[in-house]
């Protein structure tokens, strides 16, 4: 299958340089270029590709709410990567709860980059241990001061097995954590996505510490 990727970046020779890393992948395709936030959405809507590289800085409106509309129409299932030269929080935090599914800095590799785009379409999130350690630090303090309940829409084992997603555990070790088999895992994780309407893992650790279900120290 030919991932179909969509370049969304204000400077011709950013583009240029991902078009050519990119074009040397036989399963990977540029199938349009946006030069600001508005012709990104537009593209997005029309081209529907597999995965977006979109620049936070741009003219017009800037990646994060351009990440917001596209990842908020209802006819297009596309992920976002946010590229970006600033290693700031303020845009990770932002990017995610846009709804994007992966943050990575323009300095990466070109392989990083090749990477960064079969993970987010086969549906996984792209983040560094670094930046996920931020994340948890980040919504992990202060603690909740009464311990959260169950979502309803979930069952004991599924609740248990967000709480470990939260924690950052894989699926091996949620598996042996709970035993239970790798293939089970796997299919209680797809459950509570989609019963909690989270993209991925890393929205799932969003989740849960904004909503109290995990905290430093316990649940």
């Amino acid at each position: 299958m030919t991932l179909r990727v969509l370049l969304a970046d204000d400077q011709d020779l950013v583009r240029a340089g991902f078009r050519v890393i990119l074009g040397m992948e036989d399963d990977i395709e540029v199938v349009g270029e946006a030069g600001d936030g508005l012709a990104a959405v537009d593209l997005a809507t029309r081209l529907e590709p597999d995965v977006v590289l979109m620049d936070v800085q741009m003219p017009g409106i800037d990646g994060l709410e351009a990440t917001r509309r596209v990842l908020g129409s209802s006819t297009v299932d596309t992920r976002v990567v946010i590229l970006t030269t600033f290693d700031r929080e303020d845009y990770l935090f932002e990017a995610l709860r846009a709804g994007a599914s992966g943050f990575l800095l323009k300095n990466a590799s070109p392989e990083d980059l090749v990477e960064a785009v079969r993970i987010v379409a086969r549906g996984d999130a792209l983040l560094s241990p670094e930046v996920t350690r931020r994340v948890i630090a980040r919504f992990s303090a202060p603690a909740p001061p009464v311990p959260a309940h169950r979502p309803p829409e979930l069952t004991d084992r599924e609740f248990e097995v967000l709480v470990q997603l939260a924690r950052g555990a894989s699926n091996a070790e949620i598996a042996k954590e709970l035993f239970l088999g790798e293939t089970t895992v796997k299919t209680h994780v797809s459950r509570v996505l989609t019963k909690l309407g989270l993209r991925d893992r890393t929205h799932a650790v969003v989740f849960a510490y904004e909503n109290g279900i995990v905290a430093p120290g316990g649940v």
